[in-house]
């Protein structure tokens, strides 16, 4: 609620309810949770990833574009939708971290389900087994230091998220620009942040390097997109992912 008092305009708390129902309808949902790969995806994709005809979507698609959760973008005779910015992917792994698992009833819903939790895209970063490996990797290897403030373990006050921060290290940056991963410290966004994967219930690391991370990994070959938000490893990322990180398939497959 806004009120003006001697020409000041005063903001009340936030409204949760309106997102929460923006994110909660099923159809919308299945949206959203389609566009978690960072992509942006054609209305007739999203259609069928959601199971509604299109002149039913095409109002789905104006309440998330009003809401500010999905972008469109014009191509041709062709529109694509993709999410805003990565608060919106925050919400929706806090939500699923939240939610009850659905049920499987199919042999192709269990090897989906399996896959997803193994390796996938959180946005435009790593996330899944593999990604949790990829970052205990990169802290045991110091090249990622953690920055924990003082008494975090014993604060429940602070919160997650609050509790610890990543730190990039000399040895850690000379290691990723010499694999070739973009570390461009002129972005406004945080070069090392980090979420709770939700299927792992550990962290999975964000950010800028994440992203960076993620993108030098597809076009070194070692991963490639699967179905979804799905991420396969090559037998060269295995063998990658190894020599470079100490990621044996056993932490991930």
């Amino acid at each position: 609620m806004v009120e003006m008092e001697n020409d000041r305009v005063r903001i009340g708390d936030a409204n949760i309810a309106t997102i929460g129902a923006l994110m909660g309808e099923p159809a919308r949902a299945k949206v959203l949770m389609a566009l978690l790969d960072g992509r942006a995806l054609a209305a007739s994709t999203l259609a069928a990833e959601a199971g509604v005809a299109a002149s039913t979507l095409s109002t789905h698609l104006s309440r998330l574009v009003d809401g500010d959760l999905v972008s469109v973008e014009t191509s041709g005779r062709n529109r694509y939708f993709r999410i805003t910015r990565p608060e919106v992917a925050d919400a929706l792994e806090a939500l699923a971290r939240l939610a009850p698992a659905q049920p499987i009833r199919s042999l192709r819903q269990g090897t989906h389900a399996e896959a997803i939790r193994r390796a996938r895209t959180c946005y435009d970063h790593l996330a899944g087994r593999l990604g949790v490996a990829l970052l205990d990797a990169l802290v045991d290897s110091e090249l990622l230091l953690v920055d924990s403030t003082p008494d975090a373990k014993s604060d429940p006050i602070l919160g997650l998220g609050r509790a610890k921060s990543y730190v990039l290290t000399p040895v850690g940056k000379a290691r990723l620009e010499t694999l070739g991963v973009a570390l461009d410290r002129t972005s406004r966004r945080a070069l090392t942040r980090y979420c709770l994967d939700w299927s792992e219930q550990r962290a999975h690391l964000a950010g800028a390097l994440g992203a960076n991370i993620l993108t030098r990994l597809l076009e070194l070959g070692w991963l490639v997109r699967g179905d979804r938000r799905i991420v396969k490893v090559t037998a060269t990322g295995r063998d990658g992912l190894e020599a470079e990180f100490g990621i044996t398939p056993d932490t991930w497959h």
